[in-house]
């Protein structure tokens, strides 16, 4: 059961570490080729206005927001083969 646990944590890992070098890879490859500069249109993806909670003594706020673009995708993508491969 631990050995399960640690591999999902693992994989959770893998696909964000995908996202952020995929996310980054096609902001550089964006700004450096004029052909290419569709990879670093991004998309958001979450909550418009956050969630307040005012207990009076502390306020808390939620809120989640993705920034994804088509590198971002394709390293997740490629997280998981690797995840899966390996």
């Amino acid at each position: 059961m631990r050995g399960n646990a640690k591999s999902n944590n693992f994989l959770v890992f893998m696909v964000l570490l995908g996202g952020i070098c995929g996310s980054f890879l096609g902001e550089v490859l964006g700004n450096s080729f004029e052909a290419l500069s569709f990879l670093k249109n991004t998309y958001r993806i979450g909550t418009s206005n956050p969630f307040i909670l005012n207990l009076k003594v502390v306020e808390l706020t939620f809120g989640v927001n993705f920034y994804v673009n088509i590198m971002a995708i394709i390293g997740v993508i490629l997280a998981i083969l690797l995840y899966r491969k390996y």
